[in-house]
Order: C-alpha cells, then sequence, then structure tokens
C-alpha cells in the first residue's frame, strides 16, 4: 500500500467513479467545482455510494466567496455537517475566518462537535489567514486532521516554499495536503523538494456540450464562462499522479 495519499476533488457522479478507476484514495465531494466548490447535496452523496465504497469527505462551503459567515449562514453550515455525518461520509471539509482574517475558534470549536467522529479538513481558507503559523497552531489545538493548502500562493509549486515550513511544524497529528495546481509535473518537484506525502486534484478536463441547438439570444450562465463546457475529472491523470506516489521513494 502506498505511504502517499491521492484526493480527488469531483462535483459528479461521473467524476468521482472516473476518480476512483485512476486510483484515488479519497474524494472531497462538492457542487460547481468551477467556482471553486460549494456544498454538494446529499442526493449526489447517495448516488455516488450506490457505486462506489470510497472514502468520501464532503465540503461544506454554502456560497461562493470570503469565509466570513453570519450567523445564519454558519447555522446552515453546522447543520449540513451534521447531515453528511448522519449520511455516513468519512470525513468534512470546512473553514471560518474572523474579519481580520484569523481562524473563527468559536464557530470551528462547533463544528468540530458537529462533526464527531469524522475527519475534518480545514480547507483553502487557510490560505487566506493573515497569520499561517497561528492557523497551523490553531488547528492543532481544534483538533483538526488535515489542512488543504496551497502555501498562500496562486499554485502549490509557487507556495513550496511555506509548504515545507508547514509540513515541518505540522507534528505527527496533522496532515499537510498541498492542492492547487497538482498534476505529474508539479507531483515529480514535490516529491523531490519536499517531504509532503498528501496531494489533493481535480484533474479536469473540459468536455463540449452534447447541446445541438443553442440559442445564441440567451445566456444562462457567468460572464466568461461558456455554459457549454462541463469540467469532468480526466482518469488518466488522476493515474499518472497515482503511479509517481506508488513508485516514489
Amino acid at each position: 500500500m502506498s505511504s502517499y495519499l491521492l484526493e480527488c476533488c469531483v462535483d459528479s457522479v461521473d467524476s468521482a467513479l472516473l476518480a476512483e478507476k485512476g486510483g484515488a484514495d479519497r474524494l472531497e465531494l462538492c457542487s460547481n467545482l468551477i467556482i471553486g466548490g460549494t456544498t454538494p447535496t446529499l442526493a449526489l452523496y447517495h448516488r455516488i455510494r450506490m457505486h462506489s465504497d470510497i472514502r468520501i469527505h464532503a465540503l461544506i462551503r454554502p456560497r461562493f466567496g470570503d469565509f466570513l459567515y453570519s450567523e445564519e449562514e454558519f447555522q446552515v453550515i453546522l447543520e449540513e455537517v451534521r447531515q453528511f455525518r448522519q449520511a455516513g461520509a468519512e470525513g468534512v471539509v470546512i473553514g471560518c475566518l474572523t474579519p481580520e482574517c484569523s481562524l473563527h475558534m468559536e464557530y470551528m470549536k462547533k463544528l468540530m462537535d458537529a462533526a464527531g467522529g469524522m475527519s475534518v479538513t480545514l480547507h483553502r481558507a487557510f490560505d487566506m489567514c493573515r497569520d499561517p503559523f497561528e492557523a497551523l497552531e490553531q488547528s492543532k489545538e481544534l483538533g483538526v486532521n488535515t489542512i488543504l493548502t496551497s502555501g498562500q500562493a496562486p499554485s502549490c509549486l509557487e507556495g513550496i516554499k511555506l509548504l515545507k515550513k508547514l509540513q515541518q511544524k505540522a507534528g505527527t497529528n496533522l496532515t499537510i495536503l498541498a492542492g492547487a495546481g497538482i498534476n505529474a509535473d508539479a507531483v515529480k518537484i514535490l516529491l523531490a523538494e519536499t517531504d509532503l506525502t498528501a496531494y489533493h486534484m481535480s484533474g479536469k478536463r473540459i468536455l463540449e456540450s452534447g447541446m445541438q441547438f443553442r440559442n445564441p439570444q440567451v445566456s444562462m450562465g457567468i460572464p466568461g464562462m461558456s455554459e457549454y463546457e462541463i469540467w469532468q475529472t480526466d482518469e488518466n491523470a488522476v493515474r499518472t499522479v497515482r503511479l509517481l506516489l506508488d513508485t516514489a521513494h
């Protein structure tokens, strides 16, 4: 069994099954990956469970945008953590910040309690924190299992210096999960230059819509984004990274 973990971020049943075929160890399940991911539906979770027993960590993010949540938004997040726990998800992926960009410890403690025995990942809200080392220590205090991070940079390779420092300070009970720009080329560099053992990728490819008639007068999409493009996990991209991890020394 490989000592390296490969997580794949997916937002559809098809992508989930392709990620598993490619060799992913677990899924970060979300909706709307094209805008960074929002909370998936329970129906999507259950549909994947009909086909696979792969480990699933559900992203809990009620909207696009920042991670400063109102009390009502927080209550939605809290309830969704409870619902995915009841549904049998193995983990949740969460994060709440203060206006000063530190972890919102009051909210995070309540979410940790609601998660119970589930694994908890602090998502890339971490990358927005003013002081990454303070956030790291807060995560340890909370009992967070994993921090998903690019090293507070646009991509993991640009954040490699901070990723190395975080890995050194993480200790034995907290996993640094490298994300943003993870592909075969990036993994080769990270394996050579860091001690990171966990990687997070979408491995997406863009498929053309099957719609034959397209009304040129009407658009339902977000400006600048084609509604006739579909993001889907590329099984071969996942498999290539899996092979690199399995053969790493």
